[in-house]
């Protein structure tokens, strides 16, 4: 489902509920007004449930909602404030939506600019395949190719379409498979910055609305079970069984977490979910200054790659070409 959509379906929803209009009623309001959608569809099960009875926290288990929004929403009933979690839901879809716009923004320049170059490479070498065949391969000009282009020039031009290739299927699978965009999402400058915030700022949630930290620490591992972030998770719970308090005592000897999310998730002392939001916020920010950086330069540079390739490849046909004009120009004299 799409997050702004679904951050403004939270928005909505806290204002119908903050104005005294039952759940079951706000979600029969909110899906006359929605087009059909994923997200519809499972407002309208979930309002169909609640209007046969069943009970909240069984419907939304019956359901297909993010993980982490069922375990909020359950926070938010538990905690008499169901509007409250609403619209902090809505604020925090919002943000995450806003920053994976500009990843996926910031993704979009290379896959354009590998796609041409491969659709452009792959043109290339046809054209000097078939010159190859077509020209110097014929009559008095057999030496003439020999001399100025070698044996060799034609599999040298292919090899920069099989490499292009290489790489679009190698990104293609890569993207497809959960595992590798989880290794990905947790290492890429910007994807990572991201990845802390959102998990940072899902902590704050938790913890503000009354869940504890064991709670929130087992539902964040099962929603980063594939990364490398979910098993440093794992540690974290295991010493927090054994007795650990201390934030930065769970998180010793961290990878997936810089020292400084930890220090500012530590420095709450004992208000977790204060310092879990300090972490958000600066890695927010952090995130959206990385991805414009990117951004800025991504598309130059692109672009030159571009064209030192197109270069390359060019360069034996323009070789070719003045060979045979120079060999024209002495068989006329």
């Amino acid at each position: 489902m799409k997050l702004d959509e679904f951050a403004f379906v939270n928005q909505q929803l806290a204002g119908m509920l903050q104005s005294g209009i039952p759940l079951e009623g706000a979600l029969r309001q909110l899906c006359a007004t929605m087009r059909h959608g994923p997200l519809r569809s499972e407002l309208g099960r979930l309002e169909a449930d609640l209007a046969q009875g069943t009970p909240l926290e069984k419907a939304l288990a019956a359901g297909d909602l993010p993980p982490c929004y069922v375990a909020m929403v359950r926070v938010g009933v538990a905690s008499g404030d169901l509007p409250g979690v609403l619209t902090l839901l809505a604020d925090h879809y919002h943000q995450v939506n806003s920053v994976w716009v500009r990843l996926k923004g910031l993704m979009v320049y290379p896959m354009i600019v590998l796609v041409a170059a491969f659709g452009l490479s792959l043109a290339l070498s046809i054209i000097f395949g078939r010159v190859m065949r077509e020209v110097i391969g014929s009559g008095f000009m057999v030496e003439l190719g020999r001399q100025h282009v070698g044996p060799g020039t034609e599999v040298v031009v292919w090899i920069a379409p099989c490499l292009l290739a290489l790489v679009l299927g190698t990104l293609g699978v890569g993207l497809m498979w959960r595992r590798s965009r989880a290794w990905l999402r947790w290492r890429l400058p910007g994807f990572r910055e991201a990845s802390l915030a959102r998990l940072a700022a899902s902590f704050h949630i938790l913890l503000e609305r009354g869940a504890t930290l064991k709670e929130s620490l087992e539902l964040m591992r099962r929603l980063e079970a594939d990364s490398i972030a979910g098993r440093e998770l794992a540690v974290w719970q295991e010493r927090l069984s054994q007795g650990v308090g201390r934030i930065e005592d769970m998180a010793e000897d961290a990878r997936a977490f810089p020292k400084l999310f930890i220090w500012l998730a530590a420095n709450g002392g004992q208000d977790l979910a204060a310092g879990f939001r300090r972490a958000a916020e600066l890695y927010q920010a952090r995130a959206t200054h990385r991805i414009e950086m990117m951004l800025y330069a991504c598309l130059p540079v692109s672009v030159l790659l571009l064209g030192l390739m197109i270069l390359g490849q060019v360069y034996p046909l323009v070789r070719i070409f003045v060979a045979f004009n120079s060999a024209l120009t002495d068989i006329g004299d």
